[in-house]
């Protein structure tokens, strides 16, 4: 209803809340009860685009006989039939403001997917478009951001935007089992509770090492196309039984795909976990001519998962398999960041934090990873003082778990003496 009365609707949410059917709906409602419509979505990413947004469009027509029978969807654009170049919606990637411009109609309506992912110049490209009739233009997503185009609509001119907030509390659709235990393990206050949950903005801590705004764009940054891959690596934290957990982080090219998750298993399983993710990444290239990196970490319980992977690497003929046993408290490899970094550990979280940042670095949308990586916080040590993370130990006694899955993310990036990053 709000978009049907507002050119400009804003609405930031939580996860889970159903803000890719709405955005479906809105566009088949408008490309059928609209003449002639010209609709644009877009969203920070192909995989975003494509996978999420694009696709759900095709659900709600497999869903309707009457639109079936009216439109024809492609992975490219959807039209009514007979009318492919003059009534349709297109897909495009928020990624050069000039692909968004160029569209004039007196029907049109925008929508943007994640709006605090997207740059600035492509929303002010975006806004200045809209001078039809009936030009529409709605923003959808988390707030990740307290900056922006995205955020600065709930902050300006109430008569320019119509804006929502909608929390995953009140919505039917989500766990509030999953809520609860969020806001235990890390605060009802915190960053990842106010995005994730309450659909807010963050707030500054200026103690934390990764801000939370680097790390929730980690996971919307484009990841590099992986025909030919450059480096393949796992990295893995490991645990054996009690509250912590064993977490496996494939690498391809910078792009970390879905964690494993393990929880009271022996070494040798664990090792087995990480020979099959291994047997697995050489299936799917089996022309990727390197060496597969398995970097464990090596302190306590690790150092058996690393005897036993170099055991079953020569009884098996393993020969892409090169364990890097990393011990966290071990001095800095790299002579330059040594100057900067007390220890391997910061040292591993700086290169997370920066190739997020400067969108190197593709993360799983995990809200656990997330909330580790933002909730971690620094100090100055030593003479010459250097940074240095936290101890584990300091956040158990904050109230916060182990950063297992933040710590896989961060050996799956590691490399040994030297680290040069040549993708893109």
């Amino acid at each position: 209803m709000a978009v049907s009365q507002h050119r400009r609707v804003a609405i930031r949410s939580g996860q889970g809340v159903g803000k890719t059917a709405l955005e479906a709906n809105l566009m088949w409602w408008f490309i059928a009860c609209f003449s002639y419509p010209r609709i644009v979505c877009t969203a920070p990413t192909m995989q975003q685009l494509d996978n999420v947004l694009w696709a759900e469009m095709a659900k709600w027509l497999d869903a309707s006989p009457v639109l079936q029978m009216m439109f024809t969807w492609t992975k490219t654009r959807v039209y009514m039939n007979g009318y492919d170049r003059r009534w349709f919606a297109v897909p495009r990637t928020a990624t050069k403001p000039e692909s968004l411009q160029g569209f004039h109609e007196d029907n049109m309506f925008f929508v943007v997917d994640e709006a605090s992912g997207v740059a600035d110049p492509i929303l002010d490209a975006i806004g200045g478009t809209l001078t039809g009739a009936n030009n529409r233009l709605l923003y959808c997503g988390n707030p990740t951001k307290a900056t922006g185009g995205f955020a600065e609509s709930f902050q300006g001119d109430g008569m320019d935007w119509y804006c929502m907030t909608v929390s995953s509390r009140d919505s039917p659709r989500t766990s509030k089992e999953n809520i609860a235990a969020l806001e235990k393990k890390y605060g009802k206050n915190s960053n990842v509770v106010r995005v994730r949950v309450d659909g807010l903005p963050p707030v500054a801590d200026s103690d934390v090492f990764i801000p939370s705004y680097i790390a929730e764009k980690a996971t919307m940054n484009e990841p590099l196309p992986h025909d030919s891959p450059v480096r393949l690596s796992i990295g893995c934290d490991v645990a054996r039984f009690g509250d912590d957990c064993t977490v496996i982080a494939p690498n391809i090219d910078a792009d970390v795909q879905e964690l494993k998750i393990r929880n009271g298993q022996d070494l040798w399983a664990t090792a087995e976990d990480i020979i099959f993710e291994y047997l697995f990444l050489l299936e799917k290239y089996p022309q990727y001519p390197g060496m597969v990196y398995a970097i464990i970490d090596d302190t306590g319980l690790g150092g058996g998962v690393t005897d036993i992977l170099r055991h079953e690497r020569e009884a098996r003929g393993l020969n892409q398999l090169e364990v890097i046993p990393v011990n966290f408290g071990a001095s800095v490899p790299q002579e330059d960041a040594a100057a900067n970094y007390a220890d391997i550990s910061t040292w591993m979280w700086s290169l997370v934090r920066d190739m997020a940042q400067s969108g190197r670095l593709h993360l799983p949308n995990d809200t656990e990873l997330i909330a580790q990586l933002s909730t971690r916080k620094y100090a100055f040590a030593g003479t010459p003082p250097k940074l240095k993370l936290e101890s584990k130990d300091i956040m158990k006694r904050r109230g916060l778990p182990s950063p297992d899955r933040a710590d896989a993310v961060a050996l799956s990036l590691y490399q040994p003496v030297t680290y040069t990053w040549e993708i893109g």
